[in-house]
């Protein structure tokens, strides 16, 4: 019997209220069970496939397991070389001397994905962003700053049935807290990708706007500093570290943006999101100032906007999108992301696009989704190594 249909839609009491929030939790550890293997392991790739990622050939690869330099990868039983792991990727590099990892005497780039509204495709973004640099040999920490947690929800985690108040960022805003605060450091969980970590969210760390507010009159501009310096203790362990703040500018999100020494806005081009794009921009440049009024100097090293969640099909969406690359120029990065099934779909089994070692769709449309993933992720990445001076290019 559907328990649902046995629910008064006119009926808002308390007892309603939870008997459907507890249906919903129950159909969330359903599709939990069925998509999330425990524990999680991360994608695995061909000898050509991790020829190219390593920067080196696969007859490389193949005499370096032959001298020792290498162990000999494991076959499977029709004789072809087993995928090689993300780990056995970095150990390569390291072998090769190919790890793109940042000089010592470089900056970590702290970089928020963030816009004023939902919906614009902001963890789709974070998460494959990230993913895609551990992919390619990077450090990094993901940091979800959201109370919503859909970037969570996307590395296997039930927010509010897995994790507890003090597992989130919200541990660490708590400064003065005896009891609720941690150190960033303790929050940090590795995840089924190596060489990227992640701090998750839940719907407890909503309760920091009211507290962080609540401080700011004794404490003024101080309290949107503690996230920033919580980052600093760890970001020198981190190449990059990504943050997806929440859809508006509250505490958490200001905070977010004074940490932050990049900055990176998702766009869909429509009228609605353009002039709330606009308005983030305009609140940005009005905090912006009042921070620097407080001494507190914000300066970004790229400040760019993404297209997102584009339909190049509808006349208006192309519209939009020139406009925005006539008033915003070199800031439009060149990539669009389109709207996918493949996005859809992988993000219904609380997974990536990356995730999945397989179509959802067709192999094209597959194709068409990594194809505007990796390029727009390749441009970032581009982007950050333009300001890593003492960083060598990788041969």
């Amino acid at each position: 019997m559907n328990v649902a249909s046995m629910m008064d839609p006119t009926d808002t009491t308390l007892h309603q209220v939870e008997r459907r929030e507890a249906l919903a939790r129950k159909i969330l550890e359903e599709i939990h069970t069925e998509n999330i293997s425990e524990p999680r392991v991360g994608p695995t790739y061909t000898p050509a496939q991790a020829a190219e990622l390593i920067h080196r050939s696969p007859s490389a690869i193949r005499m370096a397991e032959l001298d020792g330099r290498l162990p000999e990868q494991k076959r499977t039983e029709g004789g072809r070389r087993e995928g090689y792991t993300l780990e056995q990727l970095d150990h390569m590099r390291s072998v090769f001397g190919t790890r793109p990892w940042r000089h010592p005497s470089d900056e970590p780039i702290i970089l928020p994905v963030q816009n004023f509204k939902g919906g614009v495709g902001k963890s789709t973004i974070s998460v494959h962003l990230a993913q895609h640099l551990a992919i390619n040999g990077y450090r990094v920490l993901l940091i979800d700053a959201d109370a919503q947690a859909s970037t969570t929800i996307m590395f296997g985690y039930i927010p509010d049935i897995h994790l507890e108040e003090a597992d989130s960022i919200y541990a660490s805003l708590s400064r003065g807290d005896a009891e609720l605060y941690r150190p960033l450091s303790e929050l940090i969980r590795k995840t089924h990708y190596h060489n990227l970590d992640l701090i998750p969210a839940n719907l407890h760390l909503y309760n920091a706007e009211y507290e962080l507010a609540a401080r700011m009159p004794r404490l003024g501009a101080e309290v949107l500093t503690f996230l920033r310096d919580e980052i600093a203790e760890v970001a020198g362990n981190y190449d990059v570290v990504i943050l997806d703040p929440p859809p508006a500018l509250g505490m958490v999100s200001m905070s977010a943006l004074l940490a932050a020494n990049a900055l990176l806005i998702p766009m869909p081009p429509n009228t609605i999101d353009f002039a709330s794009t606009t308005s983030f921009l305009s609140m940005l440049a009005q905090n912006m100032a009042r921070m620097e009024e407080s001494n507190v100097r914000v300066d970004y090293k790229f400040n760019q906007i993404v297209l997102s969640r584009y339909d190049d099909q509808k006349w208006a969406q192309q519209q939009l999108t020139e406009l925005a690359k006539s008033v915003f120029g070199r800031t439009v990065m060149t990539t669009e992301i389109k709207n996918s099934a493949e996005i859809d779909n992988a993000t219904a089994k609380q997974q990536s696009v990356y995730d999945l070692g397989r179509t959802t769709t067709n192999h094209q449309v597959r194709k068409r989704c990594l194809t505007q993933l990796n390029s727009l992720n390749s441009e970032i990445e581009g982007l950050i190594r333009a300001h890593w001076p003492n960083t060598p290019e990788i041969e």
